[in-house]
């Protein structure tokens, strides 16, 4: 799952209009923004295994500390306590919250069973949509199409770059997410691999929060 969690930041915007688009972007890939670090440490593993899945090519050997439900629990309090103590929004915080835990439940949908439900052991799940490219992407394209029409349907655009760069980020991530599916494999490599990941995080929140200020909510959901 890729785009599908950015459309439930779109989405997520209009439960908590406070709340900066780039931070719910954080917030739904939070657990994906920890594991490049984890995998430079070596703490987490995964392999590029070329025709693992018809979708990618990631085996991922163990990152319970990022993608266990527990773990999800965890970094999901974590947030929801920062954000709360830095803006004391208690709405903004406990949105942001359940955006990190949903990661876990978004992801179940594509992956094999490899979820774990802690990081202590036991059993691991995932439907595995990634081998039905069709219907991962047709539900993934779904999910962040309806995001974006609920983000795109409150906020206003303040200036050009506000319209223009919304549907140009919007292309961008269907486009990539694409490729990505049907492209070559990533870098063997574990820096390389979690150097391209970090970057690619990192431009895609920029962009976010660079959109983000470009648009305006409308009156009624700042009063919310």
């Amino acid at each position: 799952m890729f785009i599908g969690h950015f459309a439930l930041s779109f989405a997520a915007k209009k439960a908590a209009p406070k709340v900066a688009l780039g931070t719910l972007f954080i917030a739904t890939q939070f657990v994906d923004i920890v594991w490049p670090f984890l995998l430079l440490l070596d703490i987490e593993k995964v392999a590029i295994v070329p025709g693992f899945t018809r979708s990618n090519a990631l085996e991922f050997l163990h990152f319970p500390y990022t993608h266990s439900l527990v773990a999800g629990l965890f970094w999901g309090a974590v947030l929801c306590l920062a954000y709360w103590l830095i803006k004391r929004d208690k709405r903004g915080a406990i949105v942001i919250g359940l955006c990190v835990l949903s990661h876990w439940f978004l992801d179940l949908l594509v992956h094999t069973a490899d979820l774990p439900l802690s990081p202590f052991g036991g059993s691991k799940f995932g439907f595995g949509l990634w081998n039905h490219v069709a219907l991962s992407l047709t539900i993934e394209t779904i999910l962040f199409l309806g995001g974006l029409y609920i983000y795109a349907g409150f906020t206003k655009a303040t200036s050009r770059a506000g319209k223009w760069g919304l549907w140009s980020f919007a292309a961008f991530l269907i486009i990539f997410n694409i490729s990505n599916t049907f492209g070559p494999p990533p870098p063997t490599d574990m820096v390389a691999l979690s150097i391209t990941l970090i970057a690619l995080m990192a431009i895609i929140i920029a962009l976010a929060y660079w959109i983000d200020q470009k648009r305006a909510v409308t009156g009624e959901q700042l009063s919310m």
